[in-house]
């Protein structure tokens, strides 16, 4: 069992099946390791493209597979995200509004001292006591400006982009410049070895597809994962109650404003998400079919457009049904999943291309030597991705346990009985501490501390008994951070002047526009 693992094919494209290719092809290039790497995917099948928002890992990402940022926003029709927006999730009044920016809260040895800090700055958000990003965000600004290198900014950042031109870019980026083999071509059977491993696929054209590590990104059919390594499905509907989506893309005029966060708006039975890049909206609306209609939800999608984008005309949905859990193993014998086909939860905070980037990233980091290596690292990301998967279920369960909406579906969102066993646990220590590192030990969380922060805080966290005086340079820190948050007010350009000027070719975005 001593075999070296050279020959790798991924079944499936889409987001994570061609980001698979790309990183991994980039990898071997960059290490010299030789792999032959294949994928295979059915000609006619189209690019989900529900989670349109990524994480700042996507910076690395994109570095690490030799992609020039402007190139990725031009062909991507990507705009800049610098962190979520959540309307109407605590009262649903019209002034309920917080942002869970991307940006940290300077550094403390104590988080108390950063609530101390926050109450001394008056009535304003959490979040705008921390970082000016609110305040850039909120005016469509751009975290940086058209001089700065790739992937440096003056704030942190992630991107929104259209998930159909991001795969077209990643599959030509594979083929023309890091040799990954393309085969159009439906799964037609997988042919196992006499130890239910994979030997290889059986293609409908007749073509045998032999591998030694076979990566199973066929979305929810999940043909490798669950048909042929029989991996079950831990169900998580009784803690995330999402389970369906409408989902519609709107043009939008030119020169409009481009927002610099996804804005997540509650309504009765879920929330509508809003996606702005330079050439249309990404708009959905997610919601529980145990308390809400298809009818109603296309009542609610088509009210929300109406009033946002009163000359929308008239637009088409479509419609997703989605499961709500994970595969219990997401490695199995010389199978891994990724994507889809390893689980999915709604596409709140974007979790779905960041697993992608941390699944793979954890199988470059423990690529497995041989077949017998292969075991042990399998358990292992087994763990951890387990794991993972469960902080997920924790953080998106954050945002509804602490609102005050007296609708049927938030009321049954707030039963205990719904909650995570560890977020019970930090709920109720939270209420004489702040939520800290010590909470979130992993090397590489998906959702820090400081997520949990800007999101409990924003809903109105219970803030804990007999803060400390916060430390003078504490104080320093954020008044120097006030006045770095004016300069960037005057200085950066707006999300349109910038990608204006970067498709015109323009020296500097906020010129573009002049």
């Amino acid at each position: 069992m001593s075999e070296p693992i050279k020959r790798i094919v991924i079944a499936g494209g889409g987001t994570a099946g061609w980001l698979s290719a790309c990183r991994l092809a980039a990898w071997s290039k960059a290490e010299k390791r030789g792999l032959t790497i294949t994928l295979v995917e059915a000609p006619d099948i189209p690019t989900v493209g529900v989670g349109e928002g990524t994480w700042p890992t996507m910076r690395r990402t994109l570095a690490e597979i030799g992609i020039d940022e402007a190139d990725f926003l031009r062909d991507a029709d990507a705009a800049f995200k610098q962190g979520s927006r959540f309307d109407g999730w605590v009262t649903g009044q019209a002034n309920d509004s917080y942002l869970h920016p991307f940006t940290p809260p300077p550094a403390a040895p104590d988080p108390r001292q950063l609530l101390a800090a926050w109450r001394r700055q008056g009535d304003q958000s959490f979040a705008t006591a921390m970082t000016p990003q609110p305040e850039v965000a909120a005016i469509h600004l751009a975290p940086k400006q058209r001089g700065m290198p790739s992937f440096a900014g003056a704030l942190n950042y992630a991107y929104h982009l259209d998930a159909a031109r991001f795969v077209a870019m990643l599959r030509s980026h594979a083929v023309d410049r890091l040799g990954v083999t393309h085969v159009a071509d439906r799964i037609a059977s997988v042919e196992g070895t006499d130890t239910g491993e994979i030997a290889g696929l059986k293609l409908g054209s007749g073509m045998n597809l032999p591998g030694d590590l076979f990566i199973d990104c066929t979305g929810h059919a999940a043909i490798l994962i669950k048909g042929h390594c029989k991996s079950d499905w831990v169900d998580l509907s009784s803690v995330l109650f999402n389970d369906r989506a409408l989902a519609v893309q709107v043009p939008v005029a030119a020169r409009s404003p481009i927002a610099s966060q996804t804005i997540s708006t509650a309504h009765k039975a879920g929330w509508l998400w809003d996606i702005g890049l330079p050439d249309r909206r990404g708009i959905g609306c997610v919601y529980s079919s145990e308390f809400m209609t298809d009818g109603e939800a296309e009542q609610t999608l088509s009210a929300y457009i109406g009033e946002s984008i009163p000359d929308a005309g008239d637009v088409q949905p479509r419609r997703l049904i989605f499961p709500t859990g994970h595969r219990r193993h997401f490695w199995a014998g010389n199978c891994l999943a990724v994507g889809l086909s390893s689980g999915f939860a709604e596409p709140l905070e974007a979790s779905a291309i960041v697993l992608v980037e941390l699944s793979l990233q954890a199988l470059i980091d423990n690529f497995p030597a041989d077949r017998c290596a292969m075991r042990i690292i399998g358990r292992r990301f087994n763990d951890l991705f387990t794991t993972r998967w469960g902080r997920i279920a924790e953080f998106l369960k954050l945002h509804y346990v602490l609102s005050r909406r007296a609708e049927p579906y938030w009321r049954a969102h707030r039963e205990r009985s719904s909650f995570p066993e560890r977020l019970s646990e930090l709920l109720e220590l939270w209420k004489g501490q702040a939520p800290s590192s010590y909470d979130f030990p992993l090397a590489e969380e998906i959702f820090p501390a400081a997520s949990y922060q800007y999101v409990y805080y924003g809903m109105g966290g219970t803030l804990p008994p007999g803060l400390p005086e916060p430390a003078p340079s504490l104080m320093i820190q954020l008044d120097q951070m006030k006045q770095r948050g004016r300069a960037l007010l005057a200085s950066l350009p707006s999300n349109r002047s910038y990608f204006d000027g970067l498709c015109s070719g323009a020296p500097n975005g906020r010129e573009a526009t002049a």
